[in-house]
C-alpha cells in the first residue's frame, strides 16, 4: 500500500513522504496512529494544503523533545533483582519495568517510546533507547543487579559476571588441589591424613582386647595335690 507519512518513520521516511509498506503494517498501525494518510489524489491535497502547519507542529513537539531528552539522556536505572550464581535471572527486566523506573526518577514516558528489542535476562549494565519523538532519541542505562552493592559495583565498570565466573573457577582450583594425591606417595600407598589412626596404634588397639578376653577365658589352675602320709607304708 501506497501511504503519505505525517511525521518521520524510521527506515521508512520523513514527513511528506510517499512509500510503499505492506498492507497489514499501514492498516494495524500507521493508519489508526495517525502517523500516515493512504496516498490518493484527495489525501494528496488535503496534505499539501496542510503541510505547513504540519511541519510547525512538528519542529513544536521535536523541540520539546529535546528538552526533556537533556534530563533524560544517560539516567541509570537500578533495577534490583533475583539471579543464578550464573547472573541468569528469575524473570526478566521488560518494557514495562524501564518505563516505572523512569517515572521513579520523574521522567514520563509511553511503553510505545521504550525501544527494547528483547527483555533483559542477565544481571549486567544494559543501554536501553528511548524515543520521545520520531527524531528525537536519547539513551538511559539498565543496572540490574541482585544487591545495591552490585550495582554500584557495575556503576563503576566492574563486570560482575566474569567476577561471579573467576570466584566459582577459584573455589573449583581450591578443591581439586586439595584432592588431589600427594605427588611423593608410592602407588598404592594411602595418605596418613586419610587414615583414623597410625597403623601401629590400631594394631595395639585391637590387640589388647583380644588378650583380655584370653585371659578371661583361660581356666584357673587347681593347686596340686598334697602327697598323703596316711597311706604311705613305713620302712
Amino acid at each position: 500500500m501506497e501511504i503519505i507519512l505525517l511525521e518521520r518513520i524510521e527506515k521508512l521516511g520523513t514527513i511528506g513522504d510517499v512509500v510503499t509498506v505492506k498492507d497489514g503494517f499501514a492498516r494495524n498501525f500507521l493508519l489508526p496512529q495517525k502517523k500516515a494518510l493512504r496516498a490518493n489524489d484527495a489525501n494528496r491535497a488535503v496534505f499539501e494544503a496542510n503541510r505547513e502547519r504540519l511541519e510547525k507542529e512538528n519542529a513544536e513537539r521535536r523541540g520539546e523533545a529535546e528538552k526533556a531528552g537533556e534530563k533524560v539522556d544517560g539516567t541509570e536505572l537500578v533495577l534490583i533483582r533475583a539471579s543464578s550464581n550464573s547472573g541468569q535471572l528469575y524473570g526478566s527486566v521488560s518494557v514495562r519495568d524501564i518505563v516505572t523506573a523512569l517515572e521513579e526518577k520523574g521522567h514520563h514516558v509511553t511503553k510505545s517510546q521504550v525501544i527494547l528489542e528483547r527483555p533483559i535476562k542477565t544481571i549486567g549494565m544494559f543501554d536501553v533507547r528511548v524515543a520521545l519523538h520520531p527524531e528525537v532519541s536519547v539513551t538511559v542505562k539498565a543496572n540490574v543487579a541482585r544487591s545495591e552493592d552490585e550495582a554500584e559495583l557495575q556503576s563503576q565498570g566492574v563486570d560482575v559476571i566474569a567476577q561471579l565466573f573467576e570466584e566459582e573457577q577459584a573455589e573449583i582450583e581450591e578443591m581439586a588441589q586439595a584432592n588431589a594425591p600427594d605427588a611423593n606417595l608410592e602407588p598404592g600407598e594411602i595418605p596418613a591424613d586419610m587414615l583414623e589412626k597410625p597403623v601401629e596404634a590400631e594394631a595395639e588397639a585391637e590387640a589388647e582386647p583380644a588378650a583380655e578376653t584370653a585371659t578371661e577365658e583361660a581356666p584357673a589352675e587347681e593347686p596340686a595335690a598334697e602327697e598323703s602320709t596316711e597311706d604311705k607304708p613305713e620302712d
